[in-house]
């Protein structure tokens, strides 16, 4: 398989996200600069999908089982853990939810915040893009050095 397509679908995974997209990219031989802008790609792909439809999920699965809806409930108190800096910041602290690459953030997280709190979809869309640029500046500058963002 094409290494752009599988930085890609690694960067879409929750969790993983571009965090390892990213260093997974250039192993496979891509140049920093092709391995951001697929891990970016793979990372935002699946945000709208998630802001729209995860409610309705949601309450499907709650409605199917209890052990479904205890899985739901986890992810809810999960976006409730995460809902306070968004609260207080607004669009500025879902931005920073999901830059900061670190277990329990990143775009994934970001979306289920958005949609526990059902936020304005242009809004969380944007914030959450802005946090996905920043989170792939972040880790490029940290796994490779400040010059590879130059």
């Amino acid at each position: 398989m094409n290494k752009a397509i599988l930085t890609m679908l690694i960067s879409m995974a929750p969790v993983i996200e571009l965090r390892g997209g990213i260093p997974f990219g250039v192993t496979q031989g891509l140049s920093i600069g092709s391995a951001v802008f697929f891990a970016i790609i793979g990372n935002i792909l699946p945000i709208p999908i998630l802001l729209i439809f995860t409610s309705k999920v949601f309450e499907f699965l709650k409605s199917k089982s209890e052990g479904l809806n205890n899985f739901v409930k986890r992810l809810e108190l999960k976006a409730e853990k995460n809902k306070d800096m968004v609260e207080k910041y607004e669009f500025i602290g879902l931005m920073i939810l999901v830059a900061i690459p670190l277990p329990g953030t990143g775009a994934w997280t970001g979306a289920l915040v958005a949609t526990v709190m059902e936020l304005e979809f242009k809004k969380s869309i944007l914030a959450i893009f802005l946090g996905v640029i920043i989170a792939a500046i972040i880790v490029t500058a940290i796994t490779y050095g400040i010059g590879a963002l130059i």
